[in-house]
């Protein structure tokens, strides 16, 4: 079908003052920059800031605000019942603050609730001018990427520091943020940031920086699926307007050219035309075969999280992103890249992998995005496991939800994209995620210290039996076994119910520093708000989280 109009909506930003400046002026500010929410009745996304706004003027100094901070909204969630929930992110004399963030809750009416804080550490230094000086912050942040990457031959290597406050790691400290970004042996991109003390020149953390996963098509992965298009004089384009105008490109082969953590030159998003509106043959050999299973994966994960969960597209305003693949030569990857709000394929190297444009990851990436627009969970430790996990766990949401006979629901990680030299089945399996041999099953005071993708288990396991409960059994003829720390049976409720479990604590309750320990208890308080603390859906995530040794 021929697509009806693109929709628009404005900045979803708006800078609010701490303290020591008038909240009219602040409220003023932020019902101008600020769209309004889609629903005409309760409270809009306006007023829900309008309130916030106020209720920050008034309990400054009890959320550790003072005049040499500023905070500005990331997110807001309105609930049904008119509840709102405002997250900021903050600044300390104009400098980012790591796990400064926080969300503001509030009644129907607008008055305060409570408040959930990534940190409750006293914001205040001594001074802002760092001993270590940028160029030292570089040199120390491209010897780490080296270090990460033993054994390649890396190509046009650069590091760009920023100055922040790290409130993550313990006490409040000055802090250089470096990404240093290269290119390896075949021409691919590789990134980690490293976080090191400005006084002393210490380490504090590093992390891999590159978050690694109606016409009608044929795709690779998910058979003839149905496709919104653009018609532009007598040929269509794989762009479809009732989706925010996502679209799909061919990135011709071609990576990314960037210094200091800007792209200054990016693979091409050339956008996929046809004269029929009938896009690929189902194999590698039509290069737009790889861009149906894409456009498809975007149009599933949209669909997913509006219809699921009320949230208009990955920013929740309304914006659509886009795809490109054929990135690089036998790239063995697909990533999520905020600062062009899209997602990027690679074909595989056959052996390996194959092109990585199945459903699932398309929907684990994607997510990477929600993750970034809301509780932005720091890349590394146990919040880095969380952020790997949410991308697993809606990810695998969204598969479930497509429905698709050729691509049917499971709880296997990137089973199509895998081939025989990958050795085994999937990438990860979330019934036992120790069966990839690297992936933890249960929490240990030392799952922060694992791979981010493998730490992920403990969270993996968890949804799993949250959804489906203990023990052996098939499920769309793909058998299961999964075992509990303490021995324990666990009741499943549901993976719908998991879903919505899952994303009103990853928008609602978890900040950036949220561990496993925080993560128990923000999707408890979530559970509490769907179902109540007498529900057995309530008990029963206790129950999952105690089966995984998360107390």
């Amino acid at each position: 079908m021929r697509p009806i109009r693109q929709h628009v909506r404005g900045s979803r930003h708006s800078r609010l003052a701490a303290a020591g400046v008038a909240t009219a002026t602040a409220a003023l500010l932020a019902a101008v920059l600020t769209p309004t929410a889609d629903a005409a009745d309760g409270p809009t996304r306006a007023t829900a800031i309008d309130h916030a706004t106020s209720v920050l003027s008034a309990r400054a100094q009890a959320l550790g605000l003072t005049s040499a901070q500023r905070a500005e909204v990331r997110d807001v969630i309105v609930d049904a019942d008119g509840a709102q929930h405002v997250r900021y992110d903050r600044t300390y004399r104009g400098l980012p603050v790591l796990g400064g963030d926080f969300v503001v809750h509030l009644a129907p009416d607008g008055t305060y609730r409570s408040a959930s804080r990534a940190t409750t550490s006293a914001l205040s230094l001594p001074s802002t001018t760092p001993a270590l000086p940028a160029p030292k912050a570089a040199g120390l942040a491209v010897h780490a990427l080296r270090t990460a990457h033993p054994g390649q031959t890396l190509k046009q290597i650069t590091a760009k520091p920023q100055l922040v406050v790290d409130a993550l790691h313990g006490a409040p400290r000055l802090a250089w943020r470096t990404n240093a970004v290269a290119r390896d042996s075949q021409g691919n991109p590789v990134a980690r940031t490293v976080l090191t003390d400005a006084t002393t020149g210490a380490r504090i953390d590093a992390w891999d920086s590159i978050e690694t996963a109606t016409g009608d098509g044929q795709s690779l992965y998910s058979g003839k699926v149905a496709l919104e298009t653009t018609v532009s004089g007598s040929t269509y384009q794989l762009k479809d307007p009732t989706r925010g105008s996502t679209y799909t490109g061919d990135a011709e082969n071609k990576t990314d050219l960037c210094f200091f953590g800007i792209c200054f030159v990016r693979a091409p998003a050339t956008l996929f035309t046809d004269a029929d509106d009938h896009w690929g043959s189902g194999t590698s050999a039509d290069r737009a075969s790889a861009a149906v299973d894409a456009q498809y994966g975007t149009n599933e994960t949209w669909d997913y999280y509006k219809n699921v969960h009320g949230r208009n597209g990955i920013a929740g305003d309304g914006k659509g992103s886009y795809n490109r693949v054929h990135y690089g030569n036998g790239y063995n990857n697909a990533f999520w890249d905020d600062s062009c709000f899209c997602m990027t394929y690679g074909d595989g190297d056959g052996s390996t992998f194959g092109p990585l444009v199945a459903l699932d990851v398309a929907g684990h990436e994607m997510t990477h995005g929600v993750t970034s627009k809301t509780a932005a969970l720091n890349y590394s430790g146990e919040s880095g496991g969380l952020n790997e996990a949410t991308s697993d766990i809606l990810g695998t949401m969204v598969e479930w939800y497509a429905a698709n006979p050729s691509d049917p629901g499971d709880y296997l990680i990137g089973e199509k994209i895998v081939r025989s030299g990958f050795g085994q089945a999937a990438l990860r399996f979330m019934d036992k995620p120790s069966r990839d041999g690297n992936s933890a099953d249960y929490w240990s005071s030392s799952v922060g210290n694992l791979d981010v993708h493998y730490s992920s288990g403990v969270a993996n396991h968890f949804a799993y039996l949250l959804a489906e409960g203990s023990g052996p059994k098939t499920i769309n003829g793909v058998s299961y076994d999964s075992p509990t720390y303490d021995g324990s049976t666990v009741q499943g409720i549901g993976r719908d119910k998991v879903g919505d479990i899952w994303y009103r604590a990853l928008t609602v309750y978890m900040t950036s520093s949220t561990n496993y320990a925080g993560a128990r208890t923000a999707t408890l308080a979530a559970a509490k708000d769907l179902y109540g603390t007498g529900s057995t859906e309530y008990a029963a995530v206790g129950a999952a989280w105690n089966a995984v040794n998360v107390h």
